[in-house]
């Protein structure tokens, strides 16, 4: 009896508690009340907030906003109506007109969906005096983005109308609503948007609108979207433009001190504004469709290319970290490196030096004996190459390469940084040695990477093994950047190794006898590596990596132009006028500038192309 009584009384409880908590929700706490969009007595129509403006790191205006007007339509509440003259109107045709009408019936009856984007002020002026003859359908105001400066589309991103797989996801969008779909405008989305306003509107029983619902009460207005500050110099990004016309590839500049992006250059590139109104969809189109030149791929963040001579750098310091060489170790070149069995493999040196070579050297004369000598040995200290290769693999890792960087922009490539797990796969039943992969010590072999992998690399060695992660955004209107910006992240080598390297990057401009002795400028102490990457399908890629001053720098760079022969030739004298400009603010080798400025490799890619269509 006790057990049944204790059951009852259970039962009791459970039932007060829950008619109790609904009676607090339906009477008492009337934020349930709201009226669902499907609510046939109540019209629910949103009013769109302005979207966040973004600047330039000082202060120049990059995106704007210029007003908008959209047709909506509610399909329930059309009328009959002489759709020939409604679609003269808005300059569409009746397939279209019902193309559009039905995808609104697919997505509700009810809530209203977008009818036809982005009128023009003059169809707005002339449609908004006819619209009362046409039931279901009114005109929504909404803004557009506008770029007053023809750059950046690469880094600024666009906006574009949501698809129902979107609004699935985040039903805070409704169909033909707009949303960040690349760039800054994707990755910020939520901080540039904003919240939309909503009004509710009391309909009675003959569907004629009788007033604000509940007074209002539910209606909220709409809160601006938050402007943006960018990490990025635009007068040093547009001169990174023109440096790279007629030429394909990347250019990515960092402040080492910071992880600050000052440049985000890819080419070729196209103007953003065409991205904006009507005609965005067919932009696309064209770009997209464009196979050859791929103005839409931004090749500073997803174009993978082995790193080639920079990564010697990598090199020098895994062998002075792990210890199988120092300052004054020597290693003979003898126009090359021999190896394999039989000594029958043969890894060609170009740096000219026969006899003795020491670290210094070996980095200011790109010398392909001296590393492959030092990956080797840093292979072979371990008992297995297993082993050997994955803690120089943990050691390149440190640098940021071979990984996503974890940063605020909206796309990018991993790289590839091999380990020992990949090279057992690759030669499952043989006994492989360091030599199988002797190509990696030279920045060739399995080792692909990003410009800017390769620019945060620099700028890691700039800082004398530290790093911060690069990113677009400075400032956030009323908010902050993510802390992990702000926080350095180290690498495996110590401190003291990275001095005497730095030293060998300073003599590649100022010995004689310096890959880049030729590119130095006056007055600025710059340090880089010149590089070509060998290219299967053409001529080879040059590339070169750098940062100034050597002490306190405030920027590094690296420069990808594609098939463009070897490092000093294109790379090299880009990454010194990029250098130049920001630091001095314009150059003193007018005559370089102008040879880069109206250089051309086009004829290179057409080449190339009609050799790829045989």
């Amino acid at each position: 009896m006790k057990r049944a009584a204790l059951i009852y009384l259970l039962v009791i409880v459970v039932g007060i508690t829950f008619i109790s908590r609904l009676f607090y929700l339906q009477i008492l706490d009337n934020k349930y009340n709201i009226p669902t969009l499907n609510n046939s007595a109540v019209k629910v129509t949103y009013e769109y907030p302005e979207r966040g403006y973004i600047y330039d790191r000082n202060g120049v205006l990059l995106v704007a906003n210029q007003l908008s007007y959209d047709i909506m339509v509610i399909p329930q509440e059309v009328k009959a109506l002489d759709t020939t003259e409604f679609c003269t109107l808005i300059k569409i045709t009746k397939n279209d007109f019902i193309k559009r009408l039905n995808r609104a019936k697919r997505y509700s009856l009810r809530i209203p969906s977008t009818f036809l984007t982005q009128l023009s002020k003059e169809d707005y002026a002339y449609l908004q005096e006819k619209m009362y003859k046409y039931k279901g359908f009114y005109i929504q105001k909404r803004s557009l983005r506008e770029y007053p400066i023809n750059s950046s589309p690469n880094i600024l991103g666009y906006i574009s109308e949501v698809n129902e797989s979107m609004i699935k996801k985040n039903p805070y969008y409704q169909l033909g609503e707009l949303i960040g779909t690349a760039g800054v405008e994707k990755t910020y989305e939520e901080v540039l948007r904003g919240r939309k306003g909503v009004k509710y509107t009391h309909r009675n029983r003959f569907n004629k609108e009788i007033g604000p619902y509940k007074n209002g009460k539910y209606d909220t207005l709409p809160i601006p979207g938050s402007d943006l500050k960018l990490t990025i110099d635009i007068e040093l990004q547009q001169y990174g433009e023109a440096l790279m016309k007629n030429k394909r590839g990347g250019i990515v500049a960092i402040e080492p001190a910071t992880g600050e992006i000052l440049a985000l250059v890819s080419s070729p590139t196209y103007n953003p504004n065409l991205m904006v109104g009507r005609k965005r969809s067919k932009n696309f189109t064209k770009l997209y469709l464009d196979y050859d030149s791929k103005p839409l791929l931004d090749r500073g963040l997803q174009a993978q290319y082995p790193p080639g001579s920079p990564f010697k750098i990598i090199s020098a310091l895994i062998g002075l970290q792990e210890g199988v060489i120092n300052t004054h170790t020597s290693i003979k070149c003898l126009g090359g490196y021999r190896y394999g069995k039989n000594k029958d493999a043969f890894m060609k040196c170009h740096c000219d030096t026969y006899g003795y070579v020491q670290l210094n050297k070996a980095i200011y004369r790109s010398c392909n004996s001296y590393f492959a000598n030092a990956y080797r040995k840093v292979i072979e200290k371990y008992p297995t190459p297993a082993e050997g290769m994955n803690v120089w693999s943990k050691h390149v890792k440190s640098f940021g390469l071979g990984d996503y960087l974890d940063n605020d922009l909206s796309v990018g490539k991993k790289g590839l940084i091999p380990d020992g797990d990949f090279y057992n796969k690759w030669y499952p039943n043989t006994n492989w040695k360091a030599t199988y992969s002797i190509s990696n010590a030279i920045g060739q072999g399995e080792v692909l990477t990003t410009p800017i992998q390769l620019a945060n690399m620099t700028a890691a060695v700039a800082n004398r093994g530290f790093y911060f992660t690069p990113h677009i955004v400075k400032s956030i209107e009323g908010g902050k950047i993510n802390p992990k910006f702000t926080t350095p992240k180290y690498t495996t080598i110590d401190k003291k190794y990275f001095e005497p390297v730095v030293e060998g990057l300073f003599n590649v401009f100022e010995h004689p006898r310096g890959t880049a002795s030729w590119s130095k400028v006056k007055g600025i102490e710059i340090c880089g590596k010149t590089g070509t990457s060998e290219n299967p399908h053409g001529q080879d890629h040059s590339i070169f990596i750098a940062f100034a001053p050597k002490d306190n720098p405030k920027i590094a760079i690296a420069v990808f132009v594609e098939n463009g022969y070897w490092g000093s030739r294109w790379a090299g004298p880009i990454a010194s006028l990029m250098i130049e400009k920001y630091i001095n603010g314009g150059t003193s080798r007018p005559w370089e500038e102008k040879r880069i400025l109206n250089g051309s490799l086009q004829e290179e890619y057409d080449k190339q192309l009609k050799e790829q269509k045989h």
